[in-house]
C-alpha cells in the first residue's frame, strides 16, 4: 500500500470549479486525503468539498492562500504534501509519477513535474490577460510539486508576511538547507486560465511580494 498523500487546497468562492479539480485528484486512485481549506466563501465551496469527501477547514474571514496552506499544513497526516488550486486539473497518473520518483530516492526531498495552461470555456476571450503560455513551464505549486512532509520540519510554514509568491520563499528555503529537488519533464497539471486567477486579481500585491523575497535573498548573499 502506498503511503498517505494530503494534498492541501486553498480556495475561496470556488464553487464553478472545484468539482473538476476535486475528482481529478481522487481519480489517481493514491491514498489521499484532500484538505480543503475554504478561506470565507461566500458561495457553496465549502458544501461541495464536503460532499464529495474532502476534509473542510473553514476560515471565519479571508485570509489568503498563504495563510490557508499554512492552515492545511497543521492539519495535514500524509506523508507527502501537495498543493492543488481549486481551478486546476491533475492530470490522470500524474501523482503516481511523482511520488514513485520520490519513493524510489531517499535522498530526494522534493519532485517538481510541469504545468500547462489552458484557458476556461467560460473565459471572456476579449481579455488580453486571459492568455495561456504556448508551452508547459514549471514554477507554480499547483498540482505540480510533491513534497515531503519532513521538509517543513526543517524549513517550517510559510511567512504569512506575504500574499503571494510562496513558491519562490520556498525554493530560497530549500537552497539554503540544501535541500534537493529534482525537476521532471512531466506535465502534471492544467492551469485554468480564466477572468478571476489570483495572479491576475492581485497582481501588484504579487510584485510587491516578489520585490520583497528578492531583497532578502540580496541581504543574504
Amino acid at each position: 500500500m502506498s503511503k498517505l498523500i494530503s494534498v492541501i487546497m486553498p480556495v475561496k468562492n470556488g464553487e464553478k470549479y472545484i468539482k473538476e479539480a476535486i475528482q481529478g485528484i481522487q481519480n489517481q486512485k493514491m491514498d489521499v486525503e484532500i484538505i480543503v481549506v475554504n478561506d470565507a466563501s461566500t458561495d457553496n465551496t465549502g458544501k461541495i468539498a464536503e460532499q464529495m469527501g474532502c476534509t473542510v477547514l473553514n476560515h471565519e474571514k479571508t485570509m489568503g492562500p498563504v495563510v490557508a496552506k499554512n492552515t492545511g499544513l497543521k492539519q495535514a497526516h500524509g506523508e507527502y504534501i501537495m498543493f492543488h488550486d481549486g481551478d486546476d486539473i491533475m492530470n490522470e497518473g500524474a501523482l503516481c509519477a511523482l511520488y514513485d520518483i520520490l519513493e524510489a530516492d531517499a535522498s530526494l526531498m522534493a519532485v517538481m513535474g510541469k504545468v500547462k495552461d489552458f484557458v476556461s470555456s467560460d473565459c471572456q476571450t476579449n481579455n488580453s490577460g486571459n492568455v495561456a503560455k504556448p508551452e508547459p513551464y514549471y514554477g507554480l505549486f499547483t498540482g505540480a510539486v510533491l513534497i515531503r512532509r519532513s521538509v517543513f520540519d526543517i524549513i517550517n510554514s510559510f511567512s504569512e508576511k506575504i500574499c503571494s509568491g510562496e513558491i519562490m520563499e520556498w525554493e530560497g528555503k530549500m537552497k539554503e538547507c540544501h535541500l534537493p529537488i529534482r525537476r521532471v519533464d512531466i506535465i502534471t497539471t492544467n492551469r485554468r486560465i480564466h477572468d478571476h486567477n489570483f495572479g491576475k486579481t492581485h497582481r501588484m500585491t504579487e510584485f510587491r511580494d516578489y520585490a520583497q523575497i528578492l531583497r532578502q535573498r540580496l541581504k543574504k548573499s
